[in-house]
């Protein structure tokens, strides 16, 4: 009897302890205080430090979420969750992703933030245009601040923008096909009754400091009326060593505007590393990533911008990596 019960132990120990060895295909928070995220190999089993790296050895493919802090939540669960990430990895004998949370940029009041609520209650628009969860964030702060004055149609750019401005409770009238503001500029229909009175459709556009003239002159030259204020501006954010550190063991950096990819240029200009491959949300990037010096060839973006089409831009940057062709 006394044997059986110690076998039964023995047992239930060894099923413990086999258990315990599978949860480590996802780590907690760095010691650096960012989010590191691991995906590896059943192949291999990773034996994981205090600040999340192995001690037998690097992770094959070292990703960095550039957003500004906090913000980089939904990429990091669309990595996690993507089925050919993860036939990637398990294909990859030895190998295992690791994703950082390593800010590019930060936000700041732009010259034209204190006008905005006087703007809304003092002003009239058939349109107002946002382009962006952050630029949802200011517009959202200004209407509340201000009573929440009755404003124009909202259109938004992109379904995060649209969710960011719902949860406020704005509601978004237009929302074009394509999350760019080239396709805003195109689909965006003149307001009915402005025709009907003999007047241009007037729009309202709280924007980036840093944003280009895209929305803004494409509908001018359509015949609207636009406002721009430059509610807030996007700067670079410092980094700290820990995250120079990461960022020189970077081989994909995912970037969801062009002030990122600025930041990413800046911050990395000084350290002895090479370039990271580009994994963009959608065009604007792409198009910021060329103008900065990446080939084409090692830039992946998805032809409809979103987060799962960004992760599997990722995906594209993975495979190419684990094939050796970039």
């Amino acid at each position: 009897m006394i044997a059986s019960s110690n076998m039964v132990i023995v047992a239930t120990l060894l099923l413990l302890l086999s258990a315990a060895s599978h949860v480590a295909s996802f780590s907690h928070v760095s010691s650096a205080g960012k989010r590191c995220c691991w995906l590896h190999s059943q192949a291999t089993d990773l034996e994981m430090t205090n600040n999340g790296r192995s001690t037998t050895e690097s992770p094959s493919f070292v990703i960095a979420l550039t957003r500004e802090e906090g913000k980089n939540g939904k990429l990091n669960k669309a990595l996690q969750s993507n089925s050919n990430i993860k036939q990637i990895i398990s294909s990859s004998s030895g190998s295992a992703m690791e994703v950082n949370e390593i800010p590019c940029i930060a936000h700041a009041d732009g010259p034209d933030s204190d006008n905005l609520g006087k703007t809304l209650s003092s002003s009239d628009f058939d349109y107002v245009a946002i382009t962006s969860p952050e630029a949802a964030k200011v517009f959202a702060t200004a209407w509340i601040d201000e009573g929440r004055p009755k404003v124009g149609s909202v259109a938004a750019v992109g379904k995060a923008t649209q969710e960011a401005l719902k949860a406020y409770g704005i509601d978004v009238a237009f929302v074009p096909s394509k999350a760019t503001a080239a396709t805003l500029v195109k689909e965006l229909p003149t307001l009915e009754e402005a025709t009907n009175e003999g007047r241009s459709t007037s729009l309202l556009y709280p924007a980036s400091a840093k944003a280009q003239d895209t929305l803004q002159n494409g509908l001018e030259e359509r015949g609207f009326i636009v406002t721009r204020l430059n509610t807030y501006d996007t700067v670079t954010a410092t980094w700290t060593p820990e995250e120079e550190s990461l960022a020189k063991s970077t081989t994909v950096a995912c970037f969801a505007s062009p002030s990122a990819v600025k930041a990413w240029v800046k911050n990395t200009a000084q350290l002895d590393c090479p370039r990271a491959l580009a994994a963009c949300i959608g065009e604007t990037s792409f198009a910021a990533c060329k103008k900065n010096g990446w080939k084409e060839e090692d830039i992946f973006y998805p032809e409809k911008p979103g987060i799962d089409g960004w992760a599997e831009s990722v995906a594209n940057a993975l495979q190419c990596l684990a094939e050796d062709k970039c």
